[in-house]
């Protein structure tokens, strides 16, 4: 089991790795229950990881905003199965977006991870970023493209990635962390099915891309 140093409370966090069957139930459960856990990329020896605060769901399908919404292609097919891999995708050409895929195999459906409060690996997080040392934690990954930097996920290395495997280079973990309020709201940036209450966040956690 992966043990993190989180450099925040100066305390080890003993995790294990999300199984298969978490992401199995319907995407805002799933972006529900993202909200507490770790997302960790080894680094050599060490990890640079952070605690998911911001998660929005799409619905596949029957949803128009996803990219499942037109069926199934070479580019989404991770979408469709199995649960619990990367999906990367890049807006404008410019920045990645990290999605794990959810629901049983051929049934698409994904949540969107946009937002995490780091815990360690911090520093190098920061040179990812390039911000200066004493740049405030807020500031590493409070945005789905921020995070991709910060913990240098892609889609040429990322993509199709097993996030539930024990010795994958990226992996979801959980811990003994308690959670705090969740909170609800429409999905940042689509124009289409934008009043769904489908982006969840920790209440009150300062690295909440929006508030």
């Amino acid at each position: 089991m992966p043990r993190l140093l989180d450099e925040i409370s100066g305390k080890y966090l003993e995790c294990r790795v999300l199984p298969r069957a978490f992401f199995l139930p319907q995407p805002e459960i799933v972006a529900r229950a993202l909200l507490g856990r770790i997302l960790a990329r080894r680094n050599g020896d060490g990890w640079l990881a952070g605690r998911i605060v911001e998660t929005e769901a799409y619905l596949g399908a029957e949803d128009p905003a996803a990219h499942a919404f037109a069926g199934k292609t070479q580019r989404n097919a991770v979408l469709f199965g199995p649960p619990g891999h990367a999906y990367i995708y890049s807006i404008y050409g410019l920045h990645h977006c990290l999605n794990v895929s959810c629901q049983p195999n051929s049934i698409a459906g994904c949540v969107l991870i946009r937002a995490l409060e780091p815990v360690a690996g911090i520093a190098i997080q920061r040179e990812n970023r390039g911000l200066p040392p004493d740049a405030a934690v807020t500031r590493i990954a409070s945005g789905p493209g921020k995070l991709c930097i910060a913990l240098g996920v892609t889609r040429t290395r990322d993509n199709g990635i097993d996030l539930t495997a024990a010795n994958s280079s990226l992996c979801l973990l959980e811990d003994e962390y308690l959670r705090g309020e969740v909170a609800s709201g429409p999905r940042v940036g689509i124009t289409k099915a934008a009043h769904l209450p489908l982006r969840f966040f920790l209440a009150g956690n300062a690295c909440v891309s929006r508030r």
